[in-house]
């Protein structure tokens, strides 16, 4: 691979994804591309880069771009993030919704549903004090791959192995021969759609609580800035931000602070902290709520 055409999928990567590679990431841009250049019959990167120029193929240019986007995850990943949730952030969520009795949560880059599935599985716990609320989980991600993946909540004992403790995974999973399928129930409290963070998301709504975490590494510092302005946004104005443990707002947008009670969680700076209640979120088009208390 020659620097020029190093350097058309450096620019391509990150006008479509937001992915700023340098230059001593040549070497996974070989390695991940690879593959696509065999999936499509293409005999080197030179005639995938004069594909993407010429051709406009829209699935080599989605292989591509998933091909290049880190994926990893696991159940309850860091752990603490989740602990805040289930002790700090949902008891204070439903006594600032009391009224209303309804929460929105927006896991902004899901992978292959671990997070999402996770946060279900603690509200599920949770669901005798949740009888009679409304709450949706809002999980997106760039790739179409991934998203199908997390939709089949299957899992290899790998995956399960991975940060899931064993009564949940007693619990809330049916081992399926050499794999492990999440419960229907829990499967149905999530609701998976394809999206690029680089994008508008206003249709999405207003959320309360939003997982972002372990993705703005990836973006250069204008792209965090923006991407987090626009996370700002949709978060409502007592809501809760989380952020991987590499990640800040500091230096990078004024529309969020962090909470200095509790490492990688922001909110809106004048309500950081204060139980104001918003006006109601918009619902995103086609989903129906979930009712915790059907559940079982």
């Amino acid at each position: 691979m020659t620097d020029l055409e190093f350097d058309f999928l450096r620019a391509y990567l990150k006008q479509r994804s937001g992915l700023a590679l340098t230059a001593e990431k040549r070497y996974l841009v070989e390695s991940r591309l690879g593959p696509v250049c065999r999936r499509f019959g293409l005999a080197s990167l030179r005639d995938l880069v004069g594909a993407l120029k010429v051709s406009r193929d829209s699935g080599i240019e989605r292989a591509v771009v998933e091909a290049m986007t880190t994926n990893e995850t696991f159940f309850f990943r860091d752990r603490a993030p989740f602990d805040l949730f289930r002790d700090v952030l949902l008891p204070q969520a439903m006594a600032r919704r009391a009224a209303q009795r309804r929460l929105r949560i927006w896991c902004a880059a899901s992978s292959t549903g671990q997070e999402p599935y996770s946060l279900a599985m603690l509200l599920q716990e949770a669901a005798p004090r949740l009888a009679g609320w409304h709450v949706d989980i809002v999980a997106t991600d760039l790739s179409t791959e991934v998203i199908e993946k997390a939709k089949l909540g299957l899992y290899s004992h790998f995956e399960v192995q991975r940060g899931l403790p064993v009564q949940l995974l007693l619990k809330y999973f049916t081992q399926v021969g050499e794999q492990w399928h999440i419960a229907p129930t829990i499967r149905s409290m999530v609701d998976y759609r394809q999206l690029n963070l680089l994008n508008g998301f206003e249709a999405l709504g207003q959320f309360d609580i939003i997982y972002c975490r372990n993705v703005l590494i990836y973006f250069d510092a204008p792209t965090k800035g923006d991407v987090l302005a626009r996370l700002a946004a949709s978060l409502a104005p007592d809501g809760a931000l989380l952020l991987g443990a590499a990640e800040t707002v500091i230096g990078l947008t004024d529309k969020l602070a962090p909470n200095p009670e509790h490492r990688g969680l922001y909110g809106h700076p004048p309500e950081l902290g204060r139980a104001t209640t918003p006006g109601p979120a918009l619902a995103p088009t086609g989903h129906r709520p979930l009712r915790v208390a059907a559940l079982r």
